[in-house]
């Protein structure tokens, strides 16, 4: 496999940050990371490497606006930033490496913008995997913030995410912990539109230990989607399995593209 990190420009200024892990001779869609709300393509680890290697597939992960080192994004954050990410910057993105057909892999926020993208793209996108997604702020959502504020300021976490982010890490940060509390965008979150326009088998995974959200989250995104959707509940995992299980998780992607005829 080779992998290579490029900038891509969009247009308006702005340019996204990608990894693109190829094969020498590659066929099917191409899995595409979402990360999540603190996250960036270093802090997916070796997990789409991996998945790559194991499902012969080609994958492309990528910083959102404001992350890495992807153009910075306006702030503070528009109450519509995820239907923005899915339906508008995601598409661009892979209109300007011209990928016709993908499968989209969201954690956490990134789960929740895979749901708006997966809506958005119709048939180009061949199949749908989110860990972790959230369509509203439950009480574990609230208490959990809440608490990383805490730990941002007492526990050293500044100090990690500085290691990922550099002087952009407290922008991150307060964007984050700020729009997800704020009641306005709480009541502004409706992904009703974009659950009913999903067209792909869907596998909807959280961990059965999932410290910021509730298994409704789950069950509410399946019966959003219909049939096509599959719920998967994680025992001995919390909210990123992906990290914790990775083995499990590759193993579980790969059982999930198999029944999508598109693994070499």
């Amino acid at each position: 496999m080779q992998i290579r990190d490029m900038s891509v420009p969009l247009g308006e200024g702005v340019a996204l940050q990608v990894r693109r892990i190829r094969h020498e001779v590659s066929a099917g869609p191409t899995l595409v990371f979402l990360h999540e709300s603190l996250g960036n393509i270093a802090l997916w680890r070796k997990f789409p490497e991996r998945l790559a290697k194991a499902s012969g597939l080609d994958a492309l992960i990528y910083e959102r606006r404001g992350y890495g080192l992807s153009t910075d994004e306006v702030l503070p954050r528009p109450y519509s930033y995820q239907e923005e990410e899915g339906a508008v910057w995601l598409p661009r993105l892979l209109d300007a490496l011209e990928l016709p057909d993908v499968i989209l892999i969201g954690h956490s926020d990134g789960g929740s913008i895979a749901l708006i993208a997966a809506g958005a793209l119709g048939d180009r996108v061949k199949g749908l995997i989110t860990m972790a997604a959230h369509t509203w702020a439950d009480h574990l959502t609230v208490s959990g913030i809440r608490e990383m504020q805490s730990r941002y300021r007492e526990e050293g976490l500044r100090e990690k995410l500085l290691r990922h982010h550099g002087e952009r890490t407290d922008d991150i940060f307060n964007a984050w912990h700020t729009i997800w509390l704020d009641k306005g965008f709480q009541n502004h979150m409706n992904f009703s539109q974009w659950l009913d326009a999903i067209q792909c088998p869907s596998m909807i995974i959280q961990g059965e230990d999932d410290e910021y959200g509730v298994p409704e989250q789950v069950t509410a995104i399946v019966e959003g989607i219909g049939e096509s959707a599959t719920p998967v509940f994680l025992p001995e995992a919390g909210h990123s399995p992906h990290l914790e299980h990775p083995e499990e998780l590759v193993h579980l992607v790969c059982e999930f593209l198999d029944g999508l005829k598109v693994k070499k």
